[in-house]
């Protein structure tokens, strides 16, 4: 039979254990990716490694970057960069392709598509300074103002974002960040030096979304060391806001689709009038839950950039069903679902150092009034910038973005590929602005789909075909593409059954828990304190969906009463999981020699260590791993109290007061 003091040893090492995982959340670095020493500017390193995309892992060659972080100022700190260079897989090989990958604010490492290009071609891809590098510019200010708001993008939200981009650029500067070395510009830099020191002569470029800004200035800066560019959902320059007369022409496109749509034409005879009524009629809860209207708005405008399954439930379909089909449960599903995905969506300090480059036209736009009345109105432009008063006032604007703020003419071989129903680069755009820019310039509309992410997904074969047929030849095949309507069907979850399985995986999280605890409590009080197998197990293990327990008690109450409250904020998680945590440990904690009097000091000092172990948790965490961390945190800073309590309590069962009780 093992000792007291050996059992008791391997709960203190289990805690320990814990501790540290809690204490590596805190002390791991921020990115894998460091300088070099004794690295030179604009050295690569590179060593074989493999790269996973879609058709499997592919051979590659790994590497860092080493570069000024301003490019402009002589003897300027030097950043990495990572590098990888996927292998073409077949002989010979033709120009490799650069790619640039959307955002602002986005990883440009992430491209399990690279496969389809590969199979002639090297494809290289080069992180953004800013988001994958050593210099990552997090604004969590911005992010925590965005998720504490009572409405994302009301007014009192915007001047609480605006001084938020205010305080991270302050604090980013005074850690020796310069921020106008993170201009498109100075990215455009980073490729070239990879490029050279890769030896390639001449390169070919992909590029969606904002990248394709990237790929536009490329051309205008080294059109010497390109050979062909193809550009996905094309964002001319001026364009890094949404444009509310394009948006409700898209949503007019969509009108028209339901009409030769005979389940949704039964619904409504105009769909953007019935958006638009609901819109501006919205409810303000469901139930006992608050809807945040602007939230809704910003979702709804990114949910429509893109309309196949594979997006689903932030697809156009689901909002389209959402506004003619879910009530205010749909909308108060939407709201949430804003609320987690969008403020923690892109590296807001890149976003801002890039996006500078069209700060005039937007303060262009709000000058003159911003919204003429819309379907969904400023909403997602104010999201973006942080309202007419935002950022674009108050960022450090870099000087290299002078120059490119306007179209220029370019020779460069160019292919523009737009999306029939993109409303988040509508092709219009790239038709009238850039197109007549280009003397070798050609461009397909791919009827039926949305945004980059559905050019790669709804017909894989036909994008390939186009992509790889202009890279290796010139020419411009499309044939491939067979036009199909988009489909208002792709609801697999509709935003109403989304409202439903939050609030009931939520409620019955919490009745679970509290049922837990009940079972303990009356265990404890008809049968005595479980056995020591038994008690360890739930005090370590068995307080985990207590702590989940506890977490959905704060959701449900900040969703009811204070809609403020971020789902993961101390508010939310620290109170319940402490609060529960500690209620289970203390109903599964050993048999003690004495109760009496002891027993309220005994249930107090635990609760006090679950919370305390909770908040200690909770600031080792960060985004949606606050919870688990709270949730160890508590559970050892409950079991924790118990080890101190058995310690104190030794000599009294060592005297044989209690000989008979089993621990």
């Amino acid at each position: 039979m093992r000792s007291p003091h050996r059992r008791r040893s391997h709960v203190i090492a289990a805690v320990a254990a814990v501790a540290l995982v809690l204490a590596a959340f805190i002390a791991w670095p921020d990115s894998p990716v460091r300088v070099p020493r004794g690295a030179a500017p604009d050295s690569l390193a590179v060593s074989p490694c493999s790269y996973d995309t879609e058709a499997g892992s592919l051979a590659a060659d790994c590497g860092t970057l080493v570069v000024a972080e301003n490019r402009n100022h002589p003897g300027s700190r030097l950043i990495a960069l990572p590098v990888v260079r996927i292998r073409a897989t077949a002989q010979p090989a033709g120009e490799p392709v650069f790619r640039f990958g959307g955002g602002p604010g986005l990883s440009n490492m992430d491209f399990p598509q690279a496969s389809r290009l590969a199979e002639h071609h090297d494809v290289v891809l080069v992180g953004y300074r800013g988001v994958d590098g050593s210099s990552r510019l997090d604004c969590a200010e911005v992010t925590n103002a965005l998720q504490s708001a009572k409405d994302m993008t009301g007014p009192e939200a915007l001047p609480r974002t605006r001084r938020a981009f205010d305080r991270c650029a302050d604090r980013l500067r005074r850690t020796g960040v310069d921020l106008t070395g993170y201009s498109v510009v100075q990215r455009i830099e980073d490729m070239e030096s990879a490029r050279k020191a890769l030896g390639y002569r001449r390169i070919d470029l992909v590029s969606s979304s904002a990248g394709t800004r990237t790929a536009m200035v490329y051309a205008w800066r080294h059109p010497e060391a390109l050979l062909r560019s193809a550009m996905i959902s094309v964002n001319p320059p001026g364009h890094l806001f949404w444009d509310p007369r394009t948006t409700d022409a898209q949503f007019g496109q969509y009108a028209d689709v339901c009409r030769a749509d005979r389940g949704c034409a039964a619904k409504t005879s105009d769909l953007a009038a019935t958006i638009r009524s609901r819109v501006a009629a919205m409810p303000g809860s469901w139930g006992p839950f608050g809807i945040k209207s602007t939230n809704v708005r910003v979702l709804s405008q990114y949910a429509m950039h893109m309309n196949g399954r594979h997006e689903a439930p932030a697809n156009a379909p689901t909002v389209i069903d959402a506004y003619l089909d879910g009530g205010p449960a749909a909308l108060w599903a939407m709201s949430v679902l804003a609320d987690v995905a969008l403020p923690t969506s892109t590296v807001w300090g890149e976003f801002a150092s890039f996006s500078m480059i069209d700060a005039p036209a937007t303060q262009a736009y709000y000058d003159q009034g911003g919204d003429p009345g819309s379907i969904l109105g400023n909403s997602s432009t104010d999201f973006l910038w942080g309202g007419p008063e935002g950022f674009s006032r108050t960022w450090p604007d870099s000087p290299d973005n002078a120059e490119y703020r306007t179209v220029r003419p370019s020779a460069v071989e160019t292919l523009l590929i737009g999306g029939e129903f993109d409303f988040s680069t509508p092709p219009v755009n790239a038709t009238k602005e850039l197109l007549p820019s280009l003397s070798r310039g050609h461009e397909v509309i791919v009827p039926g789909i949305g945004h980059t992410g559905d050019f790669w997904a709804q017909q894989p074969d036909a994008a390939k075909h186009l992509l790889n047929t202009f890279y290796d030849t010139g020419r411009v095949d499309s044939s491939r593409f067979v036009r199909t309507p988009a489909d208002l069907t792709a609801v697999p979850l509709s935003m109403a059954l989304i409202a439903g399985l939050l609030v009931g995986v939520t409620t019955g999280v919490l009745l679970l828990g509290l049922l837990a605890l009940v079972v303990l409590a009356r265990r404890r009080r008809r049968r005595g304190a479980p056995g020591r197998r038994a008690g360890r197990w739930i005090r370590l293990l068995g307080a985990v969906p207590l702590g989940l327990a506890g977490w959905s008690l704060g959701v449900l109450f900040g969703w009811t009463f204070a809609p403020e409250w971020f789902i993961t904020s101390f508010a939310v998680v620290v109170p319940g999981t402490g609060l529960l945590v500690g209620l289970g440990v203390h109903l599964a904690r050993p048999a003690e020699p004495s109760a009496g009097s002891r027993r309220v000091p005994a249930l107090m000092l635990t609760l006090l260590g679950s919370w305390v172990g909770a908040l200690l948790g909770a600031l080792a965490g960060s985004g949606l791993l606050v919870p688990a961390t709270a949730i160890a945190g508590a559970v050892i800073g409950a079991n924790a109290v118990l080890a101190i309590r058995a310690r104190r309590h030794r000599p009294a069962l060592n005297s044989g007061s209690a000989a008979s009780v089993s621990v």
